[in-house]
């Protein structure tokens, strides 16, 4: 499964850094998804997918679910 943030529609809660830190980071009020090295991916949008270990699989899904943007999206 892959995950990507549109930051067009991020209001920058930070609650899904807060659920998963592996795989979000917050920079310049906006969430961003990080590589499986750690490195976020800061062109955004779809073109930043990045893969999601399957160990944080469950909270990845409490951050798109919880999002008060709803800006995070999952691709198969």
């Amino acid at each position: 499964m892959k995950v990507w943030v549109d930051q067009d529609l991020c209001t920058g809660d930070g609650l899904c850094e807060e659920l998963c830190p592996s795989v979000f980071v917050l920079h310049d009020s906006l969430s961003y998804v990080r590589t499986p090295d750690g490195s976020p991916l800061f062109a955004g949008g779809s073109m930043s997918m990045a893969d999601v270990p399957e160990a944080v699989l469950d909270k990845v899904l409490d951050a798109a679910e919880d999002c008060p943007g709803e800006c995070i999206f999952l691709e198969p």
